[in-house]
């Protein structure tokens, strides 16, 4: 019988040379609302694949994000993490959800804040989520479904190793109804 997925052992924090990636914490919601709120314009852009990005952020709806996050860290039905610098500021947020522990396989999310992107910072938390999805949890498979047409997010997940495994067309659509497609990529364990 498998192991009941909240008895798995999950890393809290994770490190990399840069960054330090934990799981929100209660209080953790104004800062991760300031970080939204500088990033909105380009979070926005994306409707389809973001749609949590198109209503009025605010301190409380961050604040409810962060401790929904944390319980869905226990019960192990999705793994967020956010990423800190040497200085302590809020940098992206990133997270493994959508998970199949029969498989076992992950969906990697990911969002930078606008003023630290460019940088590598956040190719470096997701390449550190992506290996530990491997290392430490056994994936045979990571996915990350990002728009088509997001090169930025499309760049992250092929600086990390995962390959294009297609796109499909007009699979989702915006408020607006206009059609997007969705590029496929994953890593899996050779």
């Amino acid at each position: 019988m498998p192991l009941d997925p909240i008895l798995r052992e999950v890393a809290s924090e994770l490190r990399t040379d840069r960054l330090l990636l934990r799981i929100p914490r209660p209080g953790d919601g104004a800062r991760v609302h300031e970080a939204v709120v500088e990033t909105l314009d380009a979070l926005r852009a994306w409707p389809a694949s973001l749609p949590w990005a198109m209503f009025e952020p605010s301190v409380d709806a961050s604040e409810v994000y962060c401790r929904e996050s944390a319980a869905a860290f226990i019960k192990r039905s999705a793994l967020v993490y956010l990423a800190f610098d040497a200085q302590d500021s809020l940098v992206a947020s990133l997270s493994l959800h959508s998970i199949d522990w029969v498989v076992p396989k992950f969906e990697l999310g990911f969002w930078c804040r606008a003023s630290r992107q460019r940088q590598g910072l956040m190719s470096e938390a997701a390449s550190a989520l992506k290996r530990y999805a491997f290392d430490r949890l056994g994936a045979r498979r990571v996915e990350a479904f990002p728009d088509e047409a997001n090169a930025g997010s499309r760049a992250v997940c092929e600086a990390i190793g995962m390959q294009l495994e297609g796109v499909l067309r007009n699979d989702r659509v915006t408020p607006e109804g206009v059609a997007r497609s969705t590029s496929i990529y994953a890593a899996v364990r050779s």
